[in-house]
């Protein structure tokens, strides 16, 4: 679902394009087309001067919110192992199910995960819904909405809470529609107001300011979670259940077939978990250039980040982009090497620890959001820290 543009008003003047946070609006023959990236959030609305945008309109649902009850998160897993956002889930959806007084129920997919069920228990679950079939060991778009939206009908949560990851993006989305109910993407705040509803808090205008979003109206409240936004909770002695489901065969059904699992063999990938990791911009000028960011990466254990110019001008894979678009990370060290600090890349690491810029243009943006700010030659200074690097005996990050 996206904004629906009036093609007998619009001018094609690009304002909704420069206001548009995630880049989902183009100007084609002088008429402004929006892609499937458009996530709602109304600023081109704003913006448009001939109010040729509009917000589409959602049927709304006659039926009696009290019935809807409980706190869910979906726990995410990919290889039978729970992804950590899902303990972070756990944390936010245990503060808030305790301000309602209500249940917290996790979601889980997958084959022969029953321990990993009975480990989100101990993270301060109080009830697991685990379909255990094979068909959902790995991700199949069509299997877990059709799962998902059966479970949320039939048991009528009143919150419901996902990773905004690549398998939460994909779709939770499609599982609000078929629900009919609003989805705030990419949250990085939840809290319960005093009206009893949930609050989510997320960046808008390009990340200048947070809008907080409530959904009076339609059941579940739906929200994806950024990951490493919110903290995980520790282990408690907490009792809870986990409950097996059994679903309709033709839920499973699906027009895809998985032919085959690839892993990423770049071990420098994994952003998100990463402690250190140092990243790439345009200022590398071409793709063989990121050879000393992967090099200064290796040397201090770190992963490889990249801005959304160098992805786009396919100096290296999308899996390394760091930005609203991209991952979110908060490492205990970020350093970026000729990036100048476009507001779409800093909402997706200004959660790191310490942040080292280098750049040789004093007046760039990151350094607004620096700790450390090094105003120079990344050619030169890169190459000469890797030097140092190489002869120190240890190479360790405090």
């Amino acid at each position: 679902m996206k904004v629906i543009i009036d093609k007998n008003e619009c001018t094609g003047c690009g304002s909704c394009v420069e206001v548009c946070p995630v880049e989902a609006i183009n100007v084609v023959d002088e008429k402004a087309v929006v892609s499937d990236e458009c996530t709602l959030c109304g600023m081109c609305v704003d913006s448009c001067e001939f109010e040729a945008i509009s917000m589409p309109e959602l049927t709304s649902k006659e039926e009696d919110l009290s019935l809807y009850q409980g706190v869910w998160f979906f726990a995410e897993q990919r290889g039978g192992e729970i992804h950590p956002i899902s303990y972070e889930l756990a944390s936010t959806g245990r503060r808030l199910a305790d301000k309602l007084e209500v249940e917290l129920c996790g979601v889980l997919f997958g084959h022969g995960m029953e321990e990993a069920a009975k480990e989100l228990i101990r993270y301060g679950t109080d009830r697991v819904f685990y379909v255990g079939r094979e068909e959902l060991e790995h991700f199949n778009e069509e299997r877990y909405a059709n799962v998902l939206t059966y479970l949320i009908e039939n048991y009528k949560p009143e919150i419901f809470l996902a990773g905004a990851t690549a398998i939460g993006r994909t779709f939770i989305p499609r599982v609000a529609a078929s629900v009919k109910t609003g989805l705030t993407a990419d949250c990085t705040g939840l809290d319960i107001g005093e009206d009893g509803l949930l609050h989510q808090t997320r960046p808008a205008f390009g990340g200048n300011v947070m809008a907080t979003i409530i959904c009076p109206h339609g059941r579940p409240q739906m929200a994806t979670v950024r990951h490493k936004v919110m903290a995980a909770c520790e282990i408690v002695d907490h009792q809870g259940v986990v409950e097996k489901i059994d679903v309709p065969e033709e839920l499973l059904e699906s027009r895809s077939e998985l032919l085959e699992v690839i892993h990423e063999e770049d071990d420098t990938a994994q952003l998100t978990e990463a402690e250190v990791i140092i990243s790439g911009g345009r200022g590398l000028q071409k793709a063989e250039n990121f050879r000393l960011i992967e090099k200064l990466a290796k040397l201090v254990d770190g992963a490889v980040g990249a801005s959304r110019s160098a992805v786009d001008a396919g100096w290296i894979a999308a899996s390394h982009q760091v930005g609203q678009t991209g991952r979110t990370v908060a490492p205990t060290l970020y350093m970026a090497c000729g990036i100048s600090g476009a507001i779409q890349h800093i909402v997706g690491m200004q959660g790191s620890k310490i942040i080292v810029a280098v750049n040789k243009d004093p007046n760039a943006p990151i350094f607004d959001v620096a700790d450390y700010g090094i105003v120079a030659d990344l050619f030169e200074f890169v190459p000469a820290l890797i030097k140092e690097l190489e002869s120190s005996s240890t190479c360790e990050i405090d």
